[in-house]
């Protein structure tokens, strides 16, 4: 087998959301404000988008996003665009390690669809941009996340008064996420990226110290998660590759969870459908390799071996080392290499600058290169 890859996941690739420049922060920040208008604003990003796909191709990326420039949260404004759903703020954010995040969520406002999202457009101009050996990808939360994201404290109670009955909210989630799938499609996206937080509360025992959960409560939860998630795809077009990226929070250099992928490795490894999996595994936190042999046959893994969270540059040697461990479960032909997340999955991105992200990158592309060829 070739070890080119002519489609994603590619040998050296990245997870999706880059750090925000000052300007565009001012700017969205004076648009919260009232100071300029969605056109002026609109603008701003289109230039800073266009700038960045640009570097993105200078260094080396096979693949091009938005950096999630119009974004607020990774998550959180998709939810915003389905139908039935509006913006909200809780009194809490998301309690990382050591620090708090902004307390934006969502709330229900009758049921859930998909029509229209304003995403598709924003894949629109990022298409533009593909050339022979480039491809667009757009990144959305995974469906469970939506559905976590309801059932998220003080949220609980409204949405079980539009959905008391669990299994019809599946269905709607998954039924909005396959309208948007297929908006996308039209649109000429050929890479989804699910990016997923669930699992990695699902396996931190601080998670089900606060919830009272139990190993039937896990199994529950991974259930549903699982379920939601495949049934978005269910009928997916075959010329999308579908992945998922599974994280444990990446918030100005902090984390929200930790724990080995062991407990759901039987159902997210094994049973979702998907095309390829990003796996966080920059520190210990992330566990051993050894849950990778749940992996079925053909699957591809992206190793998040080098991190976001700091600009230190890891030793190449210890990476290829890490690499050459993985292999033990997956060969070497199906594994790739990437940061473990993005750089800033909401506005206020990881502690870096942005020469220091660009480095990370080369230092994937260096690693790549030795392991795999160019």
């Amino acid at each position: 087998m070739s070890n080119i890859r002519t489609q994603a996941p590619y040998r050296a690739d990245i997870v999706g959301s880059f750090l925000r420049p000052e300007e565009l922060k001012e700017a969205r920040k004076k648009f919260k404000e009232g100071q300029i208008n969605h056109a002026e604003l609109k603008a701003v990003e289109d230039r800073l988008i266009t700038d960045l796909i640009a570097k993105q191709k200078a260094h080396g990326l096979k693949v091009i996003t938005d950096g999630e420039f119009r974004r607020s949260y990774w998550h959180l404004d998709f939810m915003w665009g389905l139908n039935g759903i509006k913006e909200i703020e809780l009194e809490h954010g998301y309690q990382f390690h050591g620090e708090e995040t902004t307390p934006g969520s969502i709330q229900l406002t009758g049921r859930i669809s998909g029509e229209n999202h304003p995403f598709v457009e924003h894949f629109k101009f990022v298409k533009q941009f593909e050339e022979e050996g480039v491809t667009a990808r757009q990144t959305i939360p995974a469906p469970a996340q939506l559905f976590a994201e309801l059932f998220r404290g003080e949220n609980t109670k409204n949405t079980l008064k539009y959905y008391p009955d669990t299994d019809l909210l599946i269905e709607d989630i998954a039924k909005a996420y396959r309208q948007v799938i297929a908006d996308l499609h039209a649109a000429g996206c050929r890479n989804i990226q699910f990016d997923d937080c669930t699992w990695s509360m699902v396996v931190d025992k601080n998670f089900w110290k606060a919830l009272g959960g139990d190993k039937d409560s896990l199994e529950t939860l991974a259930n549903n998660y699982l379920k939601v998630n495949n049934l978005a795809l269910e009928g997916r077009p075959s010329d999308i590759a579908f992945t998922t990226h599974t994280c444990r929070g990446n918030y100005h250099s902090t984390y929200a969870a930790e724990g080995a992928y062991d407990p759901v490795a039987p159902f997210v490894f094994a049973k979702e459908n998907v095309d390829a999996f990003y796996l966080e595994y920059d520190d210990a936190r992330s566990g051993s390799f050894e849950p990778l042999k749940y992996i079925p046959e053909g699957k591809i893994v992206v190793l998040g071996l080098i991190t976001t969270k700091r600009p230190e540059l890891e030793n190449p040697d210890e990476i290829k080392a890490r690499i050459a461990d993985a292999a033990r479960y997956i060969p070497l032909e199906n594994l790739c290499l990437s940061p473990q997340c993005g750089f800033a999955s909401c506005e206020i991105g990881n502690k870096l600058t942005e020469a220091e992200q660009w480095a990370k990158i080369d230092l994937v592309q260096k690693i790549a290169a030795e392991v795999w060829g160019k």
